[in-house]
């Protein structure tokens, strides 16, 4: 079952093993998807390592963008180098997107490996408060997670893919209010799923910084005054109360005047569907800022 309609990216970053266990999962699957990997700079013998074993995957220096920019795929799908589609999913999610035109983005179930448990993140996702269109097949969502989602190539470039300067950690929201904002619907689909085994080549830390930063970012970019303001005091009374959630508020601050020049509030039916998230958000287990 070769399935020509999806191109999968895969983010790595100097975790040589994990990518190369990531390509042989994905080598593996039914629908044979063209492969894309972002090596980000690696310094471990990424690149080597995939010539010399992954022959048929094209290797990338630069980001995500760039990356589906090459893309001749209607669909991408994302996953890190510690994560994998499920056989099918990828067709699963293609035929989604196919066949609901007004549809950007499908995210699928995330088990978590080895243990083979849902993430945290799934119950909020199937429990979505977003209301969306009765034609929509599954929950809508206001936001998604890249490393769990196919995305409508198209849509992406013509939103703008993610912002260079929000890199990784909540950058995802962004696109997906923009998304929003162009008449694109946003679902999560459970009977489509992706493994996660995560890294312990993982710095909790440094993503704890940039996803307090990114938030704040994205707060401003595009929230009206008074919930960005709610939603900025909110990360200030619950975030850890050390250096790293300082430094982070502290480059969200030193970043204001470019926060400004871009500033873009959201139509009033997509900030709608933002303020129904919130208190599912500030409830959210898998969304405290930890590390």
């Amino acid at each position: 079952m070769t399935d020509p309609r999806t191109t999968v990216v895969v983010i790595a970053h100097n975790r040589r093993t994990e990518l190369l266990r990531t390509l042989e999962r994905l080598a593996g699957l039914p629908e044979r998807p063209p492969v894309i990997v972002v090596g980000n700079a690696s310094t471990d013998g990424t690149a080597d390592a995939v010539a010399r074993h992954h022959a048929w995957v094209r290797l990338l220096c630069p980001g995500r963008n760039l990356a589906v920019r090459e893309v001749r795929t209607p669909y991408v799908a994302f996953c890190d180098d510690d994560s994998w589609w499920a056989p099918g999913s990828l067709a699963g999610a293609a035929d989604l997107l196919d066949r609901h035109p007004a549809l950007a983005t499908v995210t699928a179930r995330i088990m978590v490996e080895p243990e083979g448990v849902e993430d945290p993140i799934v119950e909020e996702l199937r429990d979505s408060p977003v209301p969306g269109p009765e034609w929509l097949p599954g929950p809508a969502l206001g936001s998604f997670l890249a490393a769990a989602t196919v995305l409508r190539a198209d849509a992406f470039r013509a939103a703008g893919g993610f912002h260079p300067r929000l890199w990784l950690g909540g950058e995802e929201e962004l696109l997906a209010v923009d998304l929003a904002a162009q008449g694109w619907w946003l679902t999560y689909a459970d009977h489509l799923t992706i493994h996660h085994q995560p890294s312990r080549m993982r710095d909790a830390t440094l993503r704890r910084a940039h996803g307090i930063r990114n938030t704040l970012w994205f707060t401003w970019l595009r929230r009206p005054a008074g919930p960005a303001l709610r939603r900025t005091l909110h990360l200030a009374r619950t975030v850890p109360r050390d250096t790293v959630s300082l430094r982070a508020f502290a480059q969200a601050a030193a970043a204001w005047p470019w926060v400004l020049r871009e500033r873009r509030v959201l139509p009033a039916e997509v900030e709608a569907r933002m303020r129904v998230r919130e208190e599912a958000q500030r409830c959210s287990s898998a969304r405290r800022y930890m590390g």
